[in-house]
């Protein structure tokens, strides 16, 4: 699964630090999310959408072995 955390989290100027504290996560889980370690789980996703307005579908997108 792709991902476009850390550019949406750039146009916020938002640092990981303070993306994690405003969801409820650690700063070492939007690093994992943003290199593709982690999937996240349906309420992460909708906590990310949310925070950056907009669909998840515009934050996460399939890839073709998934």
């Amino acid at each position: 699964m792709k991902n476009k955390i850390k550019i949406a989290r750039a146009i916020k100027d938002v640092t990981q630090g303070t993306l994690a504290d405003e969801i409820g996560v650690s700063r070492q889980t939007i690093n994992a999310l943003e290199k593709g370690k982690y999937v996240p789980s349906t309420v992460l996703a909708l906590k990310l959408a949310r925070f950056f307005g907009q669909s998840v579908e515009e934050l996460f997108s399939l890839e073709e072995e998934d």
